[in-house]
């Protein structure tokens, strides 16, 4: 990973400046355990620090304590490092004079929310990789151990063929030892009725079984030709390659990079944007080489006319088209922060585990059917919601002690999603 060479040569007390960045934003609530300062910093620090030694866009975390004089002189630096500064303490100073970027105090943060995350970083463990063994050739399985759907109907044609084959087999081997017992009994063979005449032959005297067969066959056909009608336009599973291969698994997984630092319009209007390689520049100014080496990010840096040496912008710039991967169509009215701010609605709950996927795909079918079947089932986050709460307390039949669905607020009404 790269940095740039005031980065490098700054003394190891430079690294006491990324503590302020992994407390950026995020306020919970008093009495912090580490559990949360795992949840801090992995929802607003690791956008530009790392738990370990390794640099970012700030240096890592791992030995802070060890570098700084004291725990309780690591908290007041965080809620006011100019006052430090201004008061000559000459550690604060050192800091200030080789830190690449300016302190900002952070004073609405609890004691307890700093000491957290300083625990977090101090008892940080990588995880293990795992890598799993599967058999050459195996059938294809779903997250559930079971075979999916496509796979699971391409068995039983194949079944189904194969049967088909061995009763024409058999059906031969009959009529050659048919005509050799003739032969040997010295009689006429029985005369030869063909595939489609024995079938027919079959049906005739046999009409209860035959009728049996047809309807069978019939209803078998009318459900795959609905099922497969019903599918159309939805694309589950989509998963396209894309101008950049951006990796979520390394981004909002490893890095623990939060959903919304991208993806700023999740939380503040309808659609959920697609960032600008602006927002990728915020980190890879400095982070240069990832998993790939150099060559994904090249392709940032390409397209923004940007030389990672002379950290110049050229005049060339050269828009990307990226691949929209999740689609609804114009009848329909989505409103991401409705969902997300408003519901509290977690963007695994539509798009499946995003920190999980080296490249983007379609985790929901996205239909109308999944849609209303989330309304009735999904209660209203109505405690310390502000949007809610009110409401709550002016509607009486709320609170009958059932849950409130989105369905009881008007959840499955037309003109909610189709006006």
């Amino acid at each position: 990973m790269l940095v740039n060479d005031k980065i490098i040569k700054r003394s190891s007390s430079v690294r006491l400046s990324s503590l302020v960045f992994t407390t950026l934003i995020f306020l919970s609530s008093l009495g912090a355990s580490a559990q949360d300062g795992e949840k801090l910093f992995k929802q607003n620090c690791a956008t530009c620090h790392l738990p370990t030694e390794k640099a970012l866009v700030g240096p890592g975390l791992k030995g802070i304590t060890e570098r700084a004089p004291s725990e309780e002189w690591i908290v007041k630096w965080v809620k006011n490092p100019d006052a430090m500064i201004a008061s000559g303490d000459a550690y604060a100073n050192e800091i200030k004079e080789y830190s690449p970027t300016a302190m900002t105090a952070f004073g609405y943060l609890a004691d307890e929310e700093i000491i957290a995350i300083i625990d977090y970083v101090k008892n940080y463990a990588p995880p293990v990789e795992v890598t799993p063994v599967t058999a050459e050739g195996a059938a294809e399985v779903s997250d559930s151990g079971t075979l999916d759907e496509g796979t699971l109907r391409n068995v039983l044609i194949a079944i189904g063929g194969l049967l088909l084959v061995l009763v024409f087999i058999l059906s031969s081997v009959r009529r050659s030892l048919t005509q050799l017992v003739s032969e040997k009994e010295g009689v006429d063979a029985p005369e030869e009725l063909g595939t489609w005449g024995s079938i027919t032959h079959w049906m005739a005297t046999h009409r209860g079984w035959s009728g049996v067969t047809i309807l069978v066959g019939t209803l078998l056909f009318l459900q795959w030709g609905v099922q497969d009608l019903m599918n159309i336009g939805v694309y589950q599973g989509y998963k396209p390659t894309q101008p950049i291969a951006f990796s979520h698994k390394i981004h909002a997984g490893q890095n623990g990079i939060n959903c919304v630092y991208c993806h700023t319009g999740a939380e503040k209007g309808k659609h959920s944007n697609i960032p600008s390689l602006n927002v990728c520049m915020n980190c890879h100014t400095y982070v240069q080489e990832g998993p790939s080496g150099t060559e994904e990010i090249g392709k940032i840096y390409a397209a923004l006319d940007y030389n990672p040496e002379t950290k110049v912008y050229g005049d060339n710039p050269t828009p990307l088209e990226w691949v929209r991967v999740h689609n609804l169509p114009d009848l329909a009215y989505f409103n991401h922060s409705q969902h997300v701010v408003v519901g509290k609605i977690e963007c695994q709950e539509c798009h499946g585990a995003m920190e999980e996927m080296g490249v983007a795909e379609q985790h929901s079918p996205l239909t109308m059917g999944w849609c209303i079947n989330c309304h009735r089932e999904t209660s209203v986050q109505v405690t310390d919601n502000g949007y809610y709460e009110d409401m709550h307390e002016r509607t009486p039949s709320w609170h009958d002690g059932d849950p409130v669905t989105v369905e009881r607020i008007g959840g499955l009404e037309c003109a909610k999603c189709h006006y």
